[in-house]
Protein backbone atom coordinates (compact mmCIF):
# COMPACT_ATOMS: atom_id res chain seq x y z
CA UNK A 1 0.00 0.00 0.00
CA UNK A 2 0.82 3.37 -0.82
CA UNK A 3 -0.12 6.91 -0.70
CA UNK A 4 -2.25 8.75 -3.14
CA UNK A 5 1.41 10.61 -4.24
CA UNK A 6 3.17 7.00 -4.49
CA UNK A 7 5.19 7.30 -1.63
CA UNK A 8 5.62 4.50 0.71
CA UNK A 9 3.61 4.58 3.56
CA UNK A 10 5.24 5.52 6.90
CA UNK A 11 6.86 2.96 9.13
CA UNK A 12 4.96 4.32 11.90
CA UNK A 13 1.88 3.13 9.79
CA UNK A 14 3.44 0.51 9.09
CA UNK A 15 4.14 -0.99 12.34
CA UNK A 16 0.28 -0.52 13.13
CA UNK A 17 -1.32 -1.76 9.59
CA UNK A 18 0.95 -4.72 9.02
CA UNK A 19 0.44 -8.65 8.87
CA UNK A 20 -3.49 -8.12 9.63
CA UNK A 21 -5.01 -9.83 6.92
CA UNK A 22 -8.88 -9.61 7.49
CA UNK A 23 -8.74 -13.86 6.88
CA UNK A 24 -6.79 -13.84 10.52
CA UNK A 25 -8.41 -11.21 12.55
CA UNK A 26 -12.36 -12.03 11.22
CA UNK A 27 -13.27 -8.13 12.31
CA UNK A 28 -10.55 -7.97 15.12
CA UNK A 29 -8.32 -5.52 15.62
CA UNK A 30 -5.76 -7.74 17.09
CA UNK A 31 -5.38 -11.24 15.41
CA UNK A 32 -6.70 -14.10 17.90
CA UNK A 33 -4.21 -16.48 19.52
CA UNK A 34 -4.80 -19.57 17.55
CA UNK A 35 -2.85 -22.63 19.62
CA UNK A 36 -3.15 -25.65 17.48
CA UNK A 37 -1.04 -28.86 17.57
CA UNK A 38 -3.47 -31.35 15.75
CA UNK A 39 -4.71 -30.05 13.00
CA UNK A 40 -8.29 -31.96 11.95
CA UNK A 41 -8.71 -32.51 8.18
CA UNK A 42 -12.57 -33.63 6.72
CA UNK A 43 -11.36 -36.50 4.79
CA UNK A 44 -7.98 -38.67 3.77
CA UNK A 45 -7.62 -36.69 0.35
CA UNK A 46 -7.64 -33.19 2.21
CA UNK A 47 -5.02 -34.64 4.31
CA UNK A 48 -2.53 -35.82 1.82
CA UNK A 49 -3.62 -32.61 -0.37
CA UNK A 50 -2.37 -30.41 2.20
CA UNK A 51 1.35 -32.24 2.61
CA UNK A 52 3.26 -29.79 -0.23
CA UNK A 53 0.93 -26.85 0.46
CA UNK A 54 1.54 -25.50 3.98
CA UNK A 55 2.64 -22.15 3.97
CA UNK A 56 -0.27 -19.67 5.70
CA UNK A 57 -2.54 -23.05 5.86
CA UNK A 58 -3.44 -24.86 8.67
CA UNK A 59 -1.49 -28.55 8.53
CA UNK A 60 0.02 -29.05 12.05
CA UNK A 61 0.90 -26.84 14.81
CA UNK A 62 4.58 -26.50 13.80
CA UNK A 63 3.73 -25.13 10.83
CA UNK A 64 2.33 -22.53 12.39
CA UNK A 65 -1.06 -20.72 12.89
CA UNK A 66 -2.62 -17.16 11.94
CA UNK A 67 -1.32 -16.03 14.92
CA UNK A 68 2.46 -16.60 14.18
CA UNK A 69 1.57 -15.59 10.28
CA UNK A 70 0.43 -12.38 11.31
CA UNK A 71 3.61 -11.53 12.74
CA UNK A 72 5.86 -12.75 10.28
CA UNK A 73 3.89 -11.15 7.42
CA UNK A 74 3.95 -8.03 9.59
CA UNK A 75 8.16 -8.08 9.94
CA UNK A 76 8.49 -9.36 6.19
CA UNK A 77 6.45 -5.51 5.24
CA UNK A 78 8.60 -4.05 7.43
CA UNK A 79 11.78 -5.30 5.02
CA UNK A 80 10.93 -3.69 2.01
CA UNK A 81 12.44 -6.42 -0.71
CA UNK A 82 12.28 -9.42 1.71
CA UNK A 83 10.57 -12.51 0.69
CA UNK A 84 9.64 -14.00 3.74
CA UNK A 85 10.20 -14.31 7.54
CA UNK A 86 10.42 -17.02 9.98
CA UNK A 87 10.07 -17.39 14.38
CA UNK A 88 11.87 -18.60 16.36
CA UNK A 89 11.51 -19.18 20.48
CA UNK A 90 14.29 -16.31 20.92
CA UNK A 91 17.26 -14.36 19.37
CA UNK A 92 19.54 -17.02 19.92
CA UNK A 93 17.83 -20.02 17.98
CA UNK A 94 17.37 -17.43 15.45
CA UNK A 95 20.87 -16.61 15.25
CA UNK A 96 21.68 -20.36 14.85
CA UNK A 97 18.85 -21.17 12.58
CA UNK A 98 20.01 -17.92 10.05
CA UNK A 99 23.98 -19.55 10.09
CA UNK A 100 22.71 -23.88 9.91
CA UNK A 101 20.88 -22.66 6.46
CA UNK A 102 24.34 -21.24 4.47
CA UNK A 103 26.75 -23.43 6.24
CA UNK A 104 28.14 -26.50 5.95
CA UNK A 105 31.04 -28.72 7.54
CA UNK A 106 34.10 -27.56 5.50
CA UNK A 107 32.75 -24.05 5.32
CA UNK A 108 33.93 -20.52 6.89
CA UNK A 109 31.94 -17.68 8.94
CA UNK A 110 33.53 -14.73 9.11
CA UNK A 111 32.16 -13.03 12.16
CA UNK A 112 32.09 -9.54 13.34
CA UNK A 113 34.44 -9.60 16.78
CA UNK A 114 32.10 -7.32 18.64
CA UNK A 115 29.35 -9.78 18.01
CA UNK A 116 27.11 -10.96 21.08
CA UNK A 117 28.47 -13.04 23.54
CA UNK A 118 25.88 -16.11 22.29
CA UNK A 119 26.81 -15.70 19.01
CA UNK A 120 30.44 -16.15 19.37
CA UNK A 121 29.46 -19.01 21.92
CA UNK A 122 27.10 -20.48 18.79
CA UNK A 123 30.41 -20.24 16.47
CA UNK A 124 33.23 -21.58 18.77
CA UNK A 125 31.13 -24.42 20.29
CA UNK A 126 28.20 -25.60 17.81
CA UNK A 127 29.58 -24.59 14.73
CA UNK A 128 32.93 -25.87 15.25
CA UNK A 129 32.00 -29.26 16.18
CA UNK A 130 30.68 -29.33 13.33
CA UNK A 131 33.40 -28.72 11.05
CA UNK A 132 32.69 -25.07 10.61
CA UNK A 133 35.17 -22.23 10.73
CA UNK A 134 35.05 -19.19 12.59
CA UNK A 135 37.26 -15.87 11.67
CA UNK A 136 36.83 -12.97 13.60
CA UNK A 137 37.44 -9.78 12.14
CA UNK A 138 37.33 -5.88 12.91
CA UNK A 139 33.82 -4.07 12.98
CA UNK A 140 35.46 -1.33 11.27
CA UNK A 141 36.81 -2.99 8.78
CA UNK A 142 34.47 -1.55 5.59
CA UNK A 143 35.59 -3.04 2.04
CA UNK A 144 38.83 -4.25 2.95
CA UNK A 145 36.87 -7.63 4.57
CA UNK A 146 37.15 -8.54 0.80
CA UNK A 147 40.93 -9.70 1.63
CA UNK A 148 39.86 -12.37 4.29
CA UNK A 149 37.30 -13.73 2.58
CA UNK A 150 38.72 -17.04 1.36
CA UNK A 151 37.57 -20.18 -0.86
CA UNK A 152 36.00 -21.73 1.88
CA UNK A 153 33.99 -18.30 3.36
CA UNK A 154 30.25 -18.74 2.76
CA UNK A 155 28.67 -16.09 5.14
CA UNK A 156 29.78 -12.73 6.82
CA UNK A 157 27.73 -12.13 9.50
CA UNK A 158 27.47 -8.61 11.00
CA UNK A 159 26.51 -6.84 13.62
CA UNK A 160 26.14 -3.25 14.04
CA UNK A 161 26.33 -1.15 15.90
CA UNK A 162 27.97 -3.82 18.18
CA UNK A 163 26.90 -5.22 21.40
CA UNK A 164 28.40 -3.84 23.93
CA UNK A 165 30.81 -0.65 22.26
CA UNK A 166 28.22 -0.03 19.61
CA UNK A 167 30.87 -0.09 16.24
CA UNK A 168 28.94 0.74 13.30
CA UNK A 169 29.95 -1.38 10.39
CA UNK A 170 30.02 -0.19 7.10
CA UNK A 171 27.61 -2.54 5.73
CA UNK A 172 27.07 -1.55 1.81
CA UNK A 173 30.73 -2.02 1.49
CA UNK A 174 30.82 -5.21 3.67
CA UNK A 175 28.02 -6.91 1.58
CA UNK A 176 29.26 -5.30 -1.85
CA UNK A 177 32.65 -7.14 -1.33
CA UNK A 178 30.50 -10.45 -0.22
CA UNK A 179 28.71 -10.46 -3.38
CA UNK A 180 31.45 -10.12 -5.47
CA UNK A 181 32.52 -13.62 -4.34
CA UNK A 182 28.99 -15.11 -3.53
CA UNK A 183 29.39 -15.16 -0.03
CA UNK A 184 26.20 -14.76 2.06
CA UNK A 185 25.66 -11.87 4.19
CA UNK A 186 23.94 -11.78 7.47
CA UNK A 187 23.28 -8.82 10.50
CA UNK A 188 22.08 -9.53 13.65
CA UNK A 189 19.97 -6.03 13.50
CA UNK A 190 17.69 -5.83 16.97
CA UNK A 191 19.55 -2.74 17.90
CA UNK A 192 18.35 -0.81 14.86
CA UNK A 193 15.04 -2.99 14.26
CA UNK A 194 13.92 -2.53 10.27
CA UNK A 195 12.56 0.67 11.19
CA UNK A 196 15.88 2.71 11.65
CA UNK A 197 18.11 0.63 9.33
CA UNK A 198 16.13 -1.77 6.57
CA UNK A 199 18.53 -4.41 6.02
CA UNK A 200 17.19 -5.84 3.16
CA UNK A 201 17.15 -2.78 1.77
CA UNK A 202 20.80 -2.27 1.95
CA UNK A 203 21.74 -5.67 -0.06
CA UNK A 204 21.51 -7.85 3.25
CA UNK A 205 20.22 -11.90 2.59
CA UNK A 206 19.16 -12.64 6.26
CA UNK A 207 18.76 -9.89 8.93
CA UNK A 208 17.82 -11.35 12.81
CA UNK A 209 16.28 -9.75 15.39
CA UNK A 210 15.74 -10.84 19.06
CA UNK A 211 12.41 -9.78 19.09
CA UNK A 212 12.32 -10.37 23.09
CA UNK A 213 13.85 -6.45 22.90
CA UNK A 214 11.87 -4.31 20.41
CA UNK A 215 9.22 -6.44 18.90
CA UNK A 216 7.90 -7.17 21.90
CA UNK A 217 9.07 -4.50 24.19
CA UNK A 218 7.83 -4.79 27.48
CA UNK A 219 10.19 -7.64 28.80
CA UNK A 220 7.87 -10.29 28.70
CA UNK A 221 7.95 -12.81 26.59
CA UNK A 222 11.26 -14.68 24.36
CA UNK A 223 11.02 -14.25 20.52
CA UNK A 224 13.29 -14.68 17.22
CA UNK A 225 13.34 -13.79 13.36
CA UNK A 226 14.81 -13.86 10.38
CA UNK A 227 13.84 -12.41 7.85
CA UNK A 228 15.16 -13.30 4.11
CA UNK A 229 16.15 -11.59 0.59
CA UNK A 230 14.59 -13.05 -2.16
CA UNK A 231 16.14 -16.76 -3.17
CA UNK A 232 17.17 -17.67 0.60
CA UNK A 233 13.75 -18.06 2.47
CA UNK A 234 13.00 -21.70 1.32
CA UNK A 235 16.37 -23.17 2.82
CA UNK A 236 15.87 -20.85 5.76
CA UNK A 237 12.15 -22.42 6.13
CA UNK A 238 13.19 -25.49 5.12
CA UNK A 239 16.22 -26.02 7.92
CA UNK A 240 14.06 -24.43 10.56
CA UNK A 241 11.31 -26.82 10.04
CA UNK A 242 14.13 -29.89 9.71
CA UNK A 243 15.33 -28.56 13.31
CA UNK A 244 11.42 -28.40 14.77
CA UNK A 245 12.00 -24.64 15.54
CA UNK A 246 8.72 -22.96 16.53
CA UNK A 247 7.57 -19.95 18.10
CA UNK A 248 5.10 -20.37 20.56
CA UNK A 249 1.43 -18.55 19.61
CA UNK A 250 0.75 -16.81 22.80
CA UNK A 251 4.82 -15.48 22.55
CA UNK A 252 3.90 -14.55 19.08
CA UNK A 253 0.69 -12.54 20.23
CA UNK A 254 2.65 -10.44 22.72
CA UNK A 255 5.16 -9.76 19.45
CA UNK A 256 2.25 -8.87 17.53
CA UNK A 257 1.19 -6.48 19.86
CA UNK A 258 4.31 -4.86 21.09
CA UNK A 259 5.01 -3.71 17.58
CA UNK A 260 1.93 -2.11 17.03
CA UNK A 261 3.72 0.88 19.53
CA UNK A 262 7.43 0.09 18.30
CA UNK A 263 7.69 3.34 16.23
CA UNK A 264 6.43 5.54 18.96
CA UNK A 265 8.55 3.96 21.62
CA UNK A 266 11.32 3.14 19.76
CA UNK A 267 11.34 7.66 19.42
CA UNK A 268 11.06 7.83 23.02
CA UNK A 269 13.94 5.77 23.72
CA UNK A 270 15.90 7.75 21.04
CA UNK A 271 15.54 11.20 22.60
CA UNK A 272 15.95 9.71 26.12
CA UNK A 273 19.10 8.11 25.24
CA UNK A 274 20.57 10.73 23.66
CA UNK A 275 19.93 13.09 26.48
CA UNK A 276 21.25 11.27 29.05
CA UNK A 277 24.48 10.09 26.69
CA UNK A 278 25.12 13.90 26.30
CA UNK A 279 24.78 14.71 30.03
CA UNK A 280 26.99 11.48 30.47
CA UNK A 281 29.69 12.46 27.99
CA UNK A 282 30.10 16.07 30.03
CA UNK A 283 30.90 14.66 33.92
CA UNK A 284 33.87 14.55 35.18
CA UNK A 285 33.79 10.82 36.17
CA UNK A 286 33.27 9.87 32.88
CA UNK A 287 36.01 8.45 30.30
CA UNK A 288 33.96 8.09 27.15
CA UNK A 289 30.28 7.52 26.06
CA UNK A 290 29.78 4.75 23.35
CA UNK A 291 26.88 6.20 21.15
CA UNK A 292 26.52 5.44 17.85
CA UNK A 293 24.97 9.12 16.94
CA UNK A 294 27.52 10.99 19.17
CA UNK A 295 30.58 13.09 16.72
CA UNK A 296 33.72 10.86 17.31
CA UNK A 297 32.26 7.15 17.88
CA UNK A 298 33.99 5.00 15.76
CA UNK A 299 31.80 4.85 12.97
CA UNK A 300 29.74 7.77 13.35
CA UNK A 301 29.79 8.87 9.39
CA UNK A 302 28.98 5.64 8.34
CA UNK A 303 25.51 6.15 11.07
CA UNK A 304 24.55 9.30 9.50
CA UNK A 305 24.92 7.88 6.32
CA UNK A 306 22.75 4.80 6.96
CA UNK A 307 20.64 4.93 10.05
CA UNK A 308 17.42 6.69 10.43
CA UNK A 309 17.75 7.11 14.00
CA UNK A 310 19.10 5.52 16.78
CA UNK A 311 17.34 3.39 19.55
CA UNK A 312 18.02 3.37 23.45
CA UNK A 313 20.94 1.13 24.54
CA UNK A 314 24.83 2.44 25.11
CA UNK A 315 27.70 2.42 27.17
CA UNK A 316 30.03 4.28 28.55
CA UNK A 317 33.54 4.01 30.42
CA UNK A 318 34.36 4.92 33.37
CA UNK A 319 37.08 7.20 34.21
CA UNK A 320 39.75 5.32 36.83
CA UNK A 321 38.26 2.99 39.26
CA UNK A 322 37.64 -0.20 39.70
CA UNK A 323 34.84 -3.09 39.31
CA UNK A 324 34.15 -2.06 43.40
CA UNK A 325 33.81 1.22 42.37
CA UNK A 326 31.14 0.71 39.15
CA UNK A 327 29.47 -2.04 41.62
CA UNK A 328 28.64 0.99 43.81
CA UNK A 329 27.48 3.39 41.08
CA UNK A 330 25.16 0.63 40.00
CA UNK A 331 23.79 -1.24 43.02
CA UNK A 332 22.61 2.00 44.23
CA UNK A 333 20.36 3.08 41.48
CA UNK A 334 16.92 3.21 42.13
CA UNK A 335 15.50 3.79 38.85
CA UNK A 336 17.41 1.35 36.79
CA UNK A 337 17.15 -2.34 37.09
CA UNK A 338 20.01 -4.60 37.04
CA UNK A 339 19.46 -7.32 34.42
CA UNK A 340 20.10 -8.78 31.06
CA UNK A 341 18.92 -8.03 27.84
CA UNK A 342 17.18 -4.38 27.30
CA UNK A 343 14.37 -3.24 25.00
CA UNK A 344 11.60 -2.95 27.24
CA UNK A 345 10.00 0.21 29.23
CA UNK A 346 12.12 0.00 31.65
CA UNK A 347 15.69 1.07 32.27
CA UNK A 348 18.79 -1.19 32.78
CA UNK A 349 21.99 -0.60 34.07
CA UNK A 350 24.41 -3.64 33.99
CA UNK A 351 28.56 -4.07 34.17
CA UNK A 352 30.32 -5.42 31.17
CA UNK A 353 33.82 -5.92 29.95
CA UNK A 354 34.23 -6.03 26.33
CA UNK A 355 37.78 -7.16 26.28
CA UNK A 356 36.48 -10.35 27.10
CA UNK A 357 34.91 -10.82 24.25
CA UNK A 358 37.39 -9.98 21.60
CA UNK A 359 39.48 -11.95 19.42
CA UNK A 360 41.52 -9.81 17.28
CA UNK A 361 40.65 -6.10 18.37
CA UNK A 362 41.84 -4.99 21.47
CA UNK A 363 40.32 -1.92 23.82
CA UNK A 364 42.49 0.28 26.51
CA UNK A 365 39.63 1.75 27.78
CA UNK A 366 40.41 3.89 30.94
CA UNK A 367 37.97 2.48 33.72
CA UNK A 368 35.17 -0.10 33.36
CA UNK A 369 32.30 0.26 31.75
CA UNK A 370 28.64 0.10 32.28
CA UNK A 371 26.00 -0.29 29.45
CA UNK A 372 22.65 1.23 30.34
CA UNK A 373 19.25 0.60 28.29
CA UNK A 374 17.32 3.59 28.64
CA UNK A 375 13.47 2.56 28.79
CA UNK A 376 10.34 5.09 28.60
CA UNK A 377 11.09 7.02 32.23
CA UNK A 378 11.13 10.46 32.49
CA UNK A 379 15.06 11.09 31.68
CA UNK A 380 15.55 14.27 33.89
CA UNK A 381 14.77 11.05 36.50
CA UNK A 382 17.08 8.94 35.57
CA UNK A 383 19.75 11.39 35.04
CA UNK A 384 19.47 12.34 39.02
CA UNK A 385 19.71 8.77 39.88
CA UNK A 386 22.91 8.43 37.55
CA UNK A 387 24.42 11.41 39.14
CA UNK A 388 23.96 10.07 42.63
CA UNK A 389 25.26 6.62 41.39
CA UNK A 390 28.71 8.59 39.75
CA UNK A 391 29.06 10.49 43.25
CA UNK A 392 29.43 7.23 44.71
CA UNK A 393 31.19 5.81 42.50
CA UNK A 394 33.89 8.68 42.97
CA UNK A 395 33.55 7.88 46.79
CA UNK A 396 34.65 4.27 46.02
CA UNK A 397 37.34 4.98 43.38
CA UNK A 398 38.70 7.22 46.18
Amino acid sequence: MKRDDGRPLDHATRVVSAGRRAEWTQGIVNPPVWRASTILYDSVAELRGRVNDTHHRLFYGRRGTPTQWALADALTELEPGAEGTFLYCSGVAALAAALLSVLSPGDELLLVDSAYDPTRSLATGLLKRMGIGTRFYDPLIGGGIAELIGEDTRAILMESPGSLTMEVQDVPAIVAAAKARGVTTLIDNTWATPLLFPAIAHGVDLTILACTKYVVGHSDAMLGSVTAAPGHFARLRDTSFQLGQVASADDCWLGSRGLRTMAMRLKQHEASALKIARWLAEQPQVARVLHPALPGHPGHEVFLRDFKGASGLFSFVLEGGDDAARSALIDGLELFGIGYSWGGFESLALPVDPQRYRSVTTRDDAGPVVRLQIGLEDPDDLIADLAAGLDRFERAKA
